[in-house]
């Protein structure tokens, strides 16, 4: 209801406070007037973007994090399934949420097969310590490039040659504690969880400036379970979710296990990045730009 629409004898209420109220304000005190306060020292603002809580990096959230991947750096042989959770701008605002699945399986120091059978189009990872093969079966394309001789530097070629990056990429390389202790501002531990990959878990949070995750270790076998994200870059905040399972530690793997004989008789295609960039923030904890050349190296001229 407006102010015009209200009954007159409202009105004239409304106006005789009104003029009471204004009337108390000129009139002269009967008594004398009361001490003031003293004035109390003002806080000084606090400038537009700063934080309204202190950054913690807590011991037992780092060592929770140090146990797991101590764990993972230990196994010289191991498998797991990789279920991706992701979520992609609609044109009507809310986002649309695709799904995807990774089979992995890893052999230390040189020997990586990933199978992505879909949603979305199907692919398959090969590394064998000498080349790499990213091929397509249901295109049956496939693309071939030398590869350095660990998977760590492996999977920085095939990022920088071709944009191929996988989720999990920091589960992979020999020092995972490295890629999460770099540039840490925030870490704490938030308590167990008993629904989580069929375990009970303990729950992290972790941040630096780019990333914040929430991770899922394994109370008795410290393995993650499972592993959200969301980037600092990306303006919608768009959720990112880890689901990992069946981990298979140091079991024997087969010989002919990182090599398709479908993907080496396929018709190439050249090994480059592709047209569509990647989603706003989306990388891999792990530095994975080239080293910086030596002082003494001149720097070639861009």
């Amino acid at each position: 209801m407006t102010i015009s629409q209200m009954p007159g004898r409202m009105l004239t209420l409304i106006a005789g406070l009104a003029v009471a109220v204004a009337v108390s304000a000129q009139s002269p005190p009967a008594t004398a007037p009361a001490k003031p306060a003293p004035a109390k020292a003002a806080k000084p603002a606090k400038k537009t973007g700063e934080p309204q809580y202190k950054m913690v990096v807590e011991p037992q959230a780092m060592e929770l994090l140090k146990a797991t991947s101590a764990r993972l750096a230990a196994a010289k042989s191991m498998s797991f399934t990789a279920t991706v959770g992701y979520e992609y701008p609609s044109k009507f605002g809310p986002p649309i949420a695709y799904t995807m699945r990774y089979d992995v399986t890893m052999q230390r120091p040189d020997k990586l097969k990933i199978l992505v059978p879909g949603d979305g189009p199907a692919s398959e990872f090969y590394y064998d310590g000498k080349m790499m093969m990213a091929y397509a079966p249901v295109e049956n394309l496939v693309a071939v490039a030398e590869a350095p001789p660990t998977i760590d530097a492996a999977l920085m070629a095939a990022y920088q040659k071709a944009a191929i990056f996988f989720p999990f990429t920091d589960l992979l390389i020999a020092d995972p504690y490295t890629a999460m202790t770099d540039g840490v501002i925030l870490a704490f531990y938030i308590g167990s969880s008993g629904v989580v990959g069929g375990a009970k878990t303990d729950m992290v949070a972790w941040a630096n400036k780019d990333l914040f995750l929430q991770i899922w270790i394994g109370v008795d076998d410290k393995l993650p379970r499972r592993v959200r994200a969301i980037y600092a870059a990306d303006p919608l905040q768009l959720r990112n979710e880890l689901a990992l399972s069946n981990w298979q530690l140091d079991a024997s793997v087969a010989p002919d296990a990182f090599a398709s004989q479908k993907a080496q008789a396929a018709p190439r295609m050249d090994f480059v990045r592709p047209d569509s960039a990647a989603p706003p923030g989306l990388k891999p904890l792990v530095n994975m730009t080239p080293a910086k050349a030596d002082a003494a190296t001149p720097s070639k001229s861009k």
